[in-house]
């Protein structure tokens, strides 16, 4: 089948549609295969009873042949596990159904996984290693991710990280259209989250949208950057969330000591907001009930120790005036 052309949003490249393959049952083909490489044990003694020995090469070779190919046409298909057939390098399908299955015996049968695969960006894959005798001694895996460092959009030097959840979901894309899927997963992946963290600050004080303070509405934004760069190579994104994400080592000590500031700032402005309520309350009670008259500079007074006694820090030491109002 010749593959389907089309144009990718971003790369002119051709896409590759999947195309379900629907392979016989193998159990028939495998019975078959054995016979047939089981037959020069009725060949043999069959011609020598003949007295034909000579017809034994014809009929030998041929059936080995049949045995071998017919066994080597058998596949078996594990949960989560798909078969990308390309025959002659033309794609043939892809076998997704889970089973023993017999397809082409010249069809080239590419194992690729289906499961659901994560990662964290800054890591990176080793690859197996084998002994003398070809024995793996160690599998294939991703070393720890180290946190990338990028500059956000106010020029601040930041560690992130994160953590991606993805899937494939089209096995031709993913087996022709890119080289290494994995490898290209985890590059691209890596190119969004740097991409990303330069076009927001780590902290904004005037409700701008920032790393830190829209975490979900950043995380959304993150997996549909990877998956705008995956869509070419048949991946799906499920998830993408920052694992790490902290000022650089240079500057955090500095940028602690203004978020501490800011804090401080923000929580006396809350006391001093309070505090004038409070104040306006008093005078306010005061005259309505009629308690106590006072003129514009006693009312002065009277805010001027409030606001120090509800602003203040410390504990207020009182002072009982036992004269009369104005001395």
């Amino acid at each position: 089948m010749q593959p389907t052309p089309a144009t990718h949003a971003q790369n002119p490249a051709v896409t590759i549609a999947e195309v379900p393959l629907r392979p016989m049952s193998g159990w028939s083909r495998l019975w078959l295969g054995l016979a047939l490489l089981a037959s020069p044990l009725v060949i043999i003694p069959g011609a020598l009873l003949a007295g034909s020995p000579v017809v034994i090469p014809f009929l030998l070779v041929p059936t080995i042949i049949a045995g071998v190919l017919v066994l080597s046409g058998l596949i078996a298909v594990a949960p989560n596990e798909a078969r990308v057939c390309s025959l002659f390098g033309e794609y043939a399908g892809t076998v997704r159904e889970t089973g023993f299955y017999w397809v082409n015996p010249f069809y080239t049968k590419r194992p690729i996984s289906l499961r659901i695969r994560n990662f964290e960006t800054g890591s990176s894959r080793t690859p197996e290693k084998k002994d003398a005798t070809g024995k793996v001694v160690e599998e294939q895996g991703r070393t720890h991710g180290r946190p990338s460092k990028v500059n956000d959009l106010h020029g601040n030097p930041v560690e992130i990280s994160a953590v991606v959840v993805w899937r494939v979901v089209n096995t031709a894309e993913a087996t022709f259209h890119v080289q290494d899927y994995e490898d290209f997963v985890a590059v691209q992946s890596e190119a969004a989250l740097r991409s990303l963290a330069m076009r927001y600050p780590y902290d904004s004080e005037d409700h701008e949208m920032s790393l830190r303070g829209n975490t979900e509405e950043i995380c959304k934004q993150l997996r549909a950057d990877i998956q705008e760069r995956l869509d070419q190579a048949g991946v799906e994104v499920i998830e993408a969330r920052i694992s790490h994400l902290a000022y650089a080592a240079e500057i955090a000590a500095a940028m602690l000591q203004r978020q501490q500031a800011s804090a401080i700032v923000a929580a006396r402005s809350k006391i001093v907001e309070g505090a004038v309520t409070m104040v306006q309350m008093a005078l306010d009670h005061l005259s309505r009930e009629k308690i106590v008259e006072l003129d514009d500079e006693r009312k002065a007074a009277m805010v001027s120790n409030l606001l120090v006694v509800l602003c203040s820090d410390r504990h207020a030491q009182p002072v009982v005036n036992t004269g009369t109002l104005y001395n």
